[in-house]
């Protein structure tokens, strides 16, 4: 079903060792508008979704899985030189404790990744809707990331991430259209 090149979708690079913006960053591993929720949830949706809607959701809920390979990327380069006492300094002491340097699906405060976060109702309308809120949630996250963040090669990759999310909001606004006219010619429910 897939290739897998080995390289990141976008590059990935960091400035300088530092924890407290990869405690940032882990909002967007592990967080309800993550990429993590956001590849399960597309991939999960595309079951109870029209035939001509089935490979949007496939294709940008695999492109999320690229996604999460870069934050995962970004937090590991953020955090790799970092002594323990950093760690605590930057507000993971509790994630160092249970983890080391490795990563963990929760959210910037600490809270663990949970299937609560994927939403699915099996109707094509309501899903794609709560699809573009989703991806106009992440948008707003990359930004306010962007916006604290002083790393200039981190803004870089956190700019592509929050406009591969505009154009996914697009996509999915687009097959909602599709959708409703289908509907509105009664070609399906």
């Amino acid at each position: 079903m897939w290739t897998y090149d080995k390289k990141l979708q976008y590059p990935v690079k960091v400035s300088q060792c530092n924890p407290r913006l990869a405690k940032y960053l882990i909002e967007q591993y592990g967080g309800a508008d993550g990429e993590l929720a956001a590849a399960l949830r597309y991939l999960n949706q595309r079951y109870t979704i029209p035939d001509k809607v089935v490979g949007l959701l496939t294709d940008i809920g695999t492109e999320e899985f690229a996604h999460l390979e870069m934050i995962a990327t970004m937090v590991y380069k953020l955090t790799k030189d970092a002594t323990p006492d950093q760690l605590v300094a930057a507000g993971l002491g509790e994630h160092f404790v249970n983890h080391g340097h490795a990563l963990f699906y929760h959210n910037a405060a600490g809270a663990p990744w949970t299937a609560t976060y994927i939403q699915a109702k099996g109707d094509p309308i309501a899903d794609l809707y709560e699809d573009i809120a989703a991806e106009e949630k992440a948008r707003a996250t990359y930004q306010w990331l962007i916006d604290i963040s002083d790393d200039p090669d981190i803004n870089d990759s956190l700019r592509f991430l929050r406009e591969r999310e505009n154009i996914h909001s697009m996509r999915f606004r687009e097959a909602v259209e599709m959708i409703k006219e289908d509907r509105n010619q009664k070609k399906i429910f």
